[in-house]
């Protein structure tokens, strides 16, 4: 018997859709599934400790052989509501921001509009746990996933970085993809593949298994985050990958 392909994904309410298929595929014979921070996913990938991750798309330059192994992924067109600069002022007043620790791809594409879109200097500190409590007066904060949805109201200020790579860009943002570092069963990743088609399909039972208050979870897996990865969302891609490696 081969050994089983370690897939690992995010716990995040953004995979549910896409977890939700591959969970009850009879992909999950061939496979273990491990769940993380996004950040650690792209270490665990290069130190080989798994074969497959949904991971953010900015780590992919700093692991040889990455590559896209499915058509899905975690995206958006415009909002995306989970992905957002905090603050209790204007853009034109922020001086400090705090960057969210479980996502490079948030973290440099904040960095990123802040210089070309914003055209707006700042001081950059890396957040420590319960950040949060300190985004106040001139000091925002990059808040990610559920944490952020949960936020939306709490704060005088609201900038989707999703938002502003599209007035930036006019293209479609990636934010993860499930990526593998070296080649994968044709078969298998065919199976991955269709699972991931599936649960997109679920989503009403999706949202019916998932208590949250804090926003219309029907609207985040519908207009929110754009699972397909199709042409536009890849030229996206490769425009961010380039911008970051400059």
């Amino acid at each position: 018997m081969s050994a089983k392909i370690k897939v690992a994904g995010v716990s995040y309410l953004n995979t549910k859709p896409l977890l939700y298929g591959i969970e009850r595929s009879p992909v999950m014979n061939d496979m273990e599934l491990l769940l993380d921070y996004p950040a650690n996913l792209a270490r665990d990938l290069q130190e080989g400790k798994i074969d497959m991750a949904l991971m953010p798309v900015a780590a992919m330059p700093g692991i040889p052989g990455a590559h896209i192994v499915s058509d899905y992924g975690i995206a958006a067109d415009g909002h995306v509501a989970s992905v957002c600069i905090f603050s209790m002022v204007p853009m034109e007043e922020i001086e400090t921001v705090y960057l969210d620790y479980q996502s490079r791809t948030s973290v440099r594409l904040a960095q990123l509009l802040f210089e070309k879109h914003w055209k707006k200097e700042v001081v950059f500190k890396p957040a420590t746990e319960n950040y949060i409590e300190y985004i106040n007066g001139t000091t925002a904060g990059v808040i990610i996933g559920d944490r952020a949805l949960k936020q939306l109201t709490n704060f005088e200020y609201v900038y989707d970085l999703a938002g502003g790579w599209k007035e930036y860009t006019g293209l479609p943002f990636v934010f993860a993809a499930w990526i593998a570092n070296k080649p994968l069963p044709a078969d298998f990743l065919a199976a991955f593949n269709a699972a991931n088609a599936e649960g997109l399909k679920h989503i009403d039972t999706v949202v019916a298994e998932t208590p949250f208050p804090y926003y219309d979870l029907k609207q985040y897996y519908t207009s929110d985050i754009h699972y397909l990865l199709d042409e536009e969302k890849k030229k996206g891609l490769e425009r961010f990958l380039h911008l970051i490696q400059q």
